[in-house]
């Protein structure tokens, strides 16, 4: 990253010390040290009193820096819902595949095990839903798209939220569908 040489570089111009510049921006000499070496990065606020002591602007401090900085965070963000997303997918299997036998076996115990994987599993998916509004993720294209590191134009992006109301009302459907043939099944093992 070029903000270690950035910071470096205009600390000298000015003849500040570390520990001139560190009481300056209110952290220690040693936080200083650490972003010339890049073992740290600068927070906001730090990046912000810099940039007026400097006399510069925050993008002029940053450099080349900004776009590197965009890449860390889509590189967390991919990580981060692909690891939600594949919690989730765990837990609708076991969601899916455990009423019966819980039930049979252990009756109204396997009930309220069966709701509490139920309950965790609609929790993993509020936070699947939340992280893709974080993202402005509205599909599965724009989903793949930003997994690739890309994303969608904003004409591709308008068709694809023209068809999120239509996907949403087929997925609410199937959804209450498939917990209907769920129960039907559940009562017929039951009960028979």
């Amino acid at each position: 990253m070029e903000l270690a040489g950035q910071i470096k570089k205009y600390r000298a111009d000015l003849g500040l010390s570390q520990e001139a510049l560190a009481e300056k921006i209110y952290v220690s000499r040693q936080t200083i040290s650490n972003w010339e070496t890049e073992k740290s990065y600068p927070d906001i606020n730090s990046l912000i009193r810099m940039s007026e002591i400097f006399g510069i602007t925050v993008d002029e401090l940053l450099k080349g820096d900004a776009e590197e900085i965009k890449q860390m965070i889509r590189r967390e963000d991919q990580n981060e819902l692909n690891r939600l997303s594949a919690i989730y997918g765990i837990m609708m299997l076991v969601m899916l595949i455990t009423p019966i036998p819980l039930v049979k076996l252990l009756r109204f115990v396997g009930v309220g095990i069966w709701a509490v994987i139920a309950i965790a599993t609609l929790f993993l998916a509020f936070m699947v839903e939340k992280k893709k509004k974080e993202l402005n993720l509205g599909t599965y294209r724009e989903i793949a798209a930003f997994l690739e590191g890309k994303r969608l134009d904003e004409i591709e992006t308008a068709v694809e939220k023209g068809k999120l109301s239509y996907q949403r009302i087929l997925l609410t459907i199937a959804v209450c569908f498939l917990a209907l043939v769920i129960s039907v099944v559940m009562w017929l093992l039951l009960y028979r």
